[in-house]
């Protein structure tokens, strides 16, 4: 899953970031840094700010052992890249992180024998696509920095990444508020009737979790209020021209009913490529 904290909405899309073949440096916005973790310390403090978000404030049903750590964590953590938004203001490492992102590689997540979603997708059409593949999940960021700046930090450090490691289609399993199902069915119809991937990229819910999307006819729909109920990180990766899965999953321990969402990242590339080619100017 990927719970992602309320940010504003419409925040524009990334700018470009760092060229090819620079390192990944931290992007600067103001007071706010971002880059990926670079000790335990820092990963420890993402997780506590995932336990924060998630299990304190969105209503997540903690097990024994996370409640007594107060760190979200799990296997993954342990192959993944950190993305990390840092506040100077209040200092330089863990104590400054107030955003995070994780990212999984295919060769990160072979070696835990596959990708977080595969608990809630088939991900076959995926990892047969013949292309460096990311996972993006653990989306959240502090409630007082969740302003449309934020966001667009944390676009701009994906792409940055993308470019970085020449990925070519990220997903993930990105979250809406709450199971109830009819309270969601505006957003989980207009997606299904407007943004379902191509068959070829179409993963489906798990079998025995399988949530149909399609809840209500088109005409019955308001497509405006449906887009504009959708979770603002969402939004931001239909504005990259994103796709969603065939199937909803509900997460009851997280209080969320997930979402498969699939961006290739070509169009990104393209954008960006043409970006340099103007104004990079001779090398």
């Amino acid at each position: 899953m990927s719970v992602d904290g309320p940010l504003q909405d419409d925040a524009p899309l990334p700018s470009p970031p760092a060229p090819l073949g620079a390192g990944f440096e931290e992007l600067r916005a103001g007071n706010l840094g971002l880059r990926l973790a670079e000790s335990a310390a820092e990963i420890d403090a993402a997780q506590a700010l995932r336990y924060r978000v998630f299990y304190e404030e969105m209503g997540a049903h903690p097990d024994a052992a996370t409640r007594a750590s107060k760190r979200d964590c799990d296997a993954f953590d342990s192959v993944a890249d950190h993305l990390l938004v840092l506040d100077h203001d209040l200092g330089n490492g863990a104590e400054a992180v107030v955003g995070t992102y994780r990212l999984i590689r295919r060769p990160s997540a072979d070696r835990l024998g596959g990708f977080y979603s595969a608990a809630e997708y088939d991900l076959a059409p995926l990892l047969a696509y013949d292309g460096q593949i990311m996972e993006l999940g653990r989306s959240c960021v502090a409630s007082a920095y969740r302003t449309r700046g934020t966001l667009q930090l944390l676009w701009r450090g994906i792409a940055a990444f993308v470019f970085r490691h020449r990925i070519d289609l990220m997903f993930g399993c990105a979250s809406l508020h709450g199971t109830d199902l009819d309270a969601l069915a505006p957003q989980l119809s207009y997606l299904h009737a407007n943004h379902l991937a191509p068959p070829a990229l179409r993963p489906r819910a798990v079998a025995d979790r399988y949530i149909a999307m399609d809840r209500m006819p088109a005409q019955a729909m308001d497509m405006r209020a449906a887009l504009g109920a959708l979770p603002p990180l969402v939004k931001g990766y239909l504005r990259l021209g994103g796709f969603v899965g065939d199937g909803a999953v509900l997460d009851p321990q997280f209080n969320t009913t997930d979402v498969c969402i699939v961006v290739k990242t070509d169009l990104i590339t393209d954008k960006y490529f043409r970006h340099y080619e103007r104004t990079a100017g001779p090398g």
